[in-house]
C-alpha cells in the first residue's frame, strides 16, 4: 500500500468507521492518511479512494509546522498561533485562494487535539518548501504554520480530489491523543498503536 504502515492504516480505517457509526461525520469519499511519525523527507500522505477499492491516488510529501520539529514532528497543538500540526480527524471543506494559493478549509472532529483547525486556518495548500531537492539539500522539507502543506504541482488535483466532505487522519503515536481520542477509543474495536 504504497509503503504506509498497516497498523497506521488499521487504525484510520477503525477511527473512520467510529467516526461514520457515531453520526460525527457522512462516509467520506477519500481518505487521506498522513503519518507524522515519519521523517519529513519520506513520502508520509496517502490518499485513498473509498469508492474505488480503496485505490491508491497519492503518496506524497507533506510539511509540518515550524514549532512541531526540524525533520522529525514531535510536538502537536491546537492552540491559536502554535505554529504546530495537529492529530486526529479532519474533515475536509470549501476551497479558496488566498496567500497560499489555492488551499482546502478543514474541520476538526476532535476538540482538545485539532477542534480549532477552520479558527487557526489550518489548510491544505501547495507550498515551494516541499521539495525533494530542497529535502536532499538541508536533511529536511520545509515547514508550515501548522498546515499540511504539499508539493505546489500536485496541490490543485490533490485538493479537488479530497474537497467536500473528504476525511484526513494525522497520526502520530501521541500517548494523550492516543488514550484519549474519541474515534480511536469510542467504538471498542480498534487496537492502538
Amino acid at each position: 500500500m504504497g509503503g504506509i504502515s498497516p497498523n497506521v492504516l488499521q487504525l484510520a480505517v477503525g477511527a473512520v468507521q467510529c467516526a461514520t457509526r457515531s453520526g460525527a461525520m457522512a462516509r467520506p469519499r477519500t481518505l487521506t492518511v498522513i503519518d507524522y511519525s515519519r521523517p519529513s523527507v519520506e513520502p508520509r500522505l496517502w490518499v485513498f479512494d473509498l469508492n474505488g477499492g480503496g485505490k491508491l491516488l497519492y503518496r506524497e510529501l507533506v510539511a509540518h509546522g515550524r514549532n512541531t520539529g526540524e525533520n522529525m514532528a514531535t510536538r502537536f497543538s491546537d492552540a491559536m498561533n502554535s505554529r504546530q500540526s495537529s492529530l486526529g480527524l479532519f474533515v475536509t471543506g470549501d476551497t479558496y485562494v488566498g496567500n497560499n494559493g489555492y488551499s482546502l478549509r478543514l474541520d476538526g472532529l476532535e476538540p482538545g487535539f485539532n477542534g480549532r483547525a477552520r479558527e487557526r486556518a489550518i489548510v491544505v495548500h501547495g507550498a515551494p518548501y516541499v521539495d525533494r531537492s530542497l529535502a536532499a539539500a538541508q536533511g529536511r522539507i520545509g515547514r508550515s504554520w501548522g498546515c499540511p502543506a504539499v508539493r505546489d504541482e500536485i496541490a490543485r488535483p490533490l485538493i479537488d480530489t479530497i474537497r467536500g466532505g473528504g476525511v484526513i487522519f494525522s497520526y502520530y503515536p501521541d500517548d494523550d491523543w492516543l488514550a484519549r481520542s474519541r474515534f480511536l477509543n469510542g467504538c471498542g474495536n480498534q487496537s492502538r498503536t
